[in-house]
């Protein structure tokens, strides 16, 4: 072939390296496998390098400035005390840095090949890579997973150039927390930003086209998480329609609607765009190869992750669902295990945790009050606040509540949600009970150590069943 090297064949090549390819690619290895992932950027994707991790980092710092600012409760006495976002910028670029070495250890040590460059499908089995500097080689393979994420979406009224109008990696990138910013979308990006850069002595507007924050949570947490942001001094909209970003030298004149459709115009010195992402599926070959997408761009998979197209899988943020990287890692593990004639099962997608790392945490799983009630189910809701578990309160972090709704009919547990601390941990517990088909009364049963925030699982569980100890 003509201007392109002849590469090495694999029984398996995975077309990026984020918490999907990466996770597929070991997995493979360990069925026995011969495995290439391909890379065009740095090893974990946006998850480990530009998302999950470094703001994760992040939220860490903007945590503990926010108990400092409280230090005199514990006797601390600090005086004059100043908070400064870029040792804390510099702290999470080195987390992920971190983390990024350890994939590449991991692909060493369960002999994955890690080739470096951008790929793209040719279809009957050839995955073609194009390095930095232009060269080309052709890989084949038996079996080819496309892995290549997501990216932020742009807003037609609103484009990203992450220097006026950032987005996330924008934002994880700022040494210095400005003066005023204004994020549209109050989802779980929108929120964790909002949190940080208000930790920071930012003054943050949240601007939200749907009804509330936090649009898929239920509604109690997203009402107890607006009063919450609130108090903060952090500004909320919310069914409100984003007009206009006038750039200027010293900052954006944005225009907006509210919910009542009056016009607001406000000058900030940069404006957060986290209205959601979109597949990374454009030149990779899908057309070439004969593979389906959907009328938004993501690959059209089954539930093995098999595309249209016999030995081409997608998995992760370009194959729809949930766009987290937990719900990509178990793809990638159900996917390569069916490959390898091990699988059981496919993925569940209803048992798919969200997770909001802001402060105070927010956590759930499965159906909200108002979609059980939807679906006709006769339900009971047990709501514990935090203020009644001793270890909350000793942490002096009782603001929340568990809130656990309960299928009169088995018990199972139909959903879970938690807002409180230590929210996105506990909400496993459920995880694991919807997994084996628990009911709320051996959630209850199962003896909770005291005194610690997971008596607050016990406790919410009694709550469900109508009985609880300590309310």
């Amino acid at each position: 072939m003509a201007g392109k090297a002849s590469g090495e064949r694999f029984d398996l090549i995975v077309v990026g390296s984020g918490p999907g390819g990466y996770v597929a690619a070991i997995r493979a290895a360990q069925l026995g496998m011969s495995v290439a992932c391909v890379e065009a950027d740095k090893l974990g994707g946006v998850c480990l390098n530009i998302g999950c991790i470094p703001t994760k980092a992040l939220l860490t710092s903007a945590q503990l400035v926010n108990e400092m600012k409280e230090g005199e409760r514990h006797g601390i006495m600090a005086k004059e005390v100043s908070f400064d976002l870029a040792p804390a910028q510099k702290r999470s670029r080195a987390v992920a840095d971190q983390m990024n070495k350890g994939i590449a250890f991991l692909f060493k040590k369960n002999k994955v090949t890690h080739i470096q460059g951008f790929g793209r499908l040719m279809g009957e089995g050839k995955v073609e890579v194009e390095a930095t500097d232009g060269t080309k080689t052709v890989h084949e393979a038996s079996n080819i997973i496309v892995a290549t994420g997501s990216r932020p979406r742009d807003l037609p009224v609103l484009t990203i150039d992450e220097d006026r109008i950032w987005s996330s990696t924008g934002a994880l990138m700022q040494e210095r927390a400005p003066d005023s910013l204004l994020i549209v979308g109050a989802g779980a990006i929108g929120m964790e930003f909002a949190d940080v850069y208000a930790s920071y002595g930012t003054r943050v507007t949240l601007v939200e086209a749907l009804e509330r924050i936090l649009p898929l949570e239920d509604a109690e947490i997203s009402k107890f998480m607006t009063r919450t942001y609130k108090k903060r001094g952090i500004e909320i909209h919310t069914s409100a329609r984003f007009e206009k970003a006038d750039i200027q030298a010293d900052g954006v004149q944005v225009t907006f609607k509210d919910a009542k459709g009056e016009a607001h115009e406000v000058k900030v010195d940069y404006v957060l765009s986290a209205v959601g992402r979109v597949p990374n599926s454009e030149g990779l070959g899908l057309e070439a190869a004969g593979v389906k997408t959907d009328e938004r761009g993501f690959i059209v998979v089954d539930g093995l992750m098999r595309t249209n197209v016999e030995g081409i899988y997608a998995i992760g943020d370009v194959a729809g669902h949930q766009l987290l990287a937990h719900k990509a890692s178990h793809e990638g593990i159900t996917c390569v295990e069916h490959i390898a004639g091990h699988g059981e099962g496919t993925v569940d997608y209803e048992n798919v945790p969200n997770c909001t790392y802001c402060h105070p945490e927010v956590a759930s799983v499965g159906l909200t009050e108002e979609q059980a009630k939807a679906k006709g189910f006769d339900i009971e809701v047990g709501k514990l606040p935090w203020v009644a578990i001793g270890r909350a309160v000793a942490l002096g972090h009782a603001d929340g509540f568990v809130k656990i709704i309960r299928d009169k009919k088995y018990s199972e547990i139909l959903g879970a949600h938690i807002v409180g601390p230590s929210a996105t941990e506990l909400i496993a517990e459920f995880v694991v009970g919807r997994h084996l088909e628990s009911t709320v009364e051996e959630l209850e049963k199962a003896i909770h150590p005291h005194p610690t925030l997971s008596e607050g699982v016990s406790e919410g569980a009694l709550a469900a069943l109508g009985r609880p100890i300590h309310i």
